[in-house]
């Protein structure tokens, strides 16, 4: 394998897809999108003009949750989500937005308990098998492949979303990560991270300031902080 991965390009594209981890599901983490709602969404309020890198989106689910709140929100026509994943299989799923329609139960219960005001069902059509998300949930998002580890600063942008994807990079891999994404805030932005990862004994924790504990909210310091 090893020989096949060094000459064969196509085969080390396919091996990557394989070992990327693409778990997730509508409004993962209910209590997360209602902090979202109650302590991002008011700063978010006070931009013109809002852009949001959700990185490592994977099939979307996640993406288009924030599509939602930010619709309901009255925010939706001011802004441009960056959705970014490195596993083009992945991204081109999302870009779909049609998933299976065992889960939409799973998905209805979660937007409730994350402070939902409207009907679920309106956000999306279905029959026996399969769920497609509304087109008016696309028009503000988009995709785009991009890594990590390799890639650089491709916006300026006000909210960084990146929820469960840096607890399978080793405290170096972290550290380069955690730079890129406070490089790409603007002073004041703001970064919401998974429950089991956190910016406290990182070399990055002085420039934030912790909004939510429990979610993971971070708003980066002004630079005269």
């Amino acid at each position: 394998m090893i020989n096949r991965v060094l000459h064969d390009e196509q085969f080390a594209a396919q091996l990557l897809q394989d070992l990327s981890i693409t778990v997730t599901e509508m409004f993962r983490d209910p209590d997360f999108y209602r902090a979202l709602r109650e302590k991002v969404i008011p700063i978010l309020k006070t931009y013109s003009y809002i852009k949001i890198w959700h990185a490592g989106c994977s099939t979307g689910e996640e993406a288009y949750s924030m599509a939602i709140v930010l619709k309901e929100e009255g925010l939706y026509d001011r802004t441009t989500i960056y959705a970014t994943d490195f596993n083009q299989h992945a991204l081109d799923r999302a870009k779909e937005g049609i998933f299976s329609n065992e889960m939409i139960k799973q998905y209805t219960a979660n937007y409730l308990k994350s402070g939902g005001s409207e009907s679920f069902s309106n956000y999306y059509t279905s029959d026996d098998k399969m769920v497609i998300m509304d087109q008016s949930l696309k028009k503000n998002i988009v995709w785009a492949n991009h890594n990590l580890v390799t890639d650089k600063v491709f916006a300026e942008v006000h909210l960084v979303l990146c929820r469960n994807v840096l607890i399978y990079f080793n405290v170096s891999l972290q550290g380069k990560v955690q730079q890129l994404f406070f490089d790409s805030l603007v002073n004041g932005g703001l970064l919401c991270l998974g429950a089991k990862e956190s910016l406290r004994f990182t070399d990055h924790e002085k420039h934030y300031v912790e909004l939510d504990k429990k979610q993971r909210i971070f708003k980066k310091k002004y630079a005269i902080d």
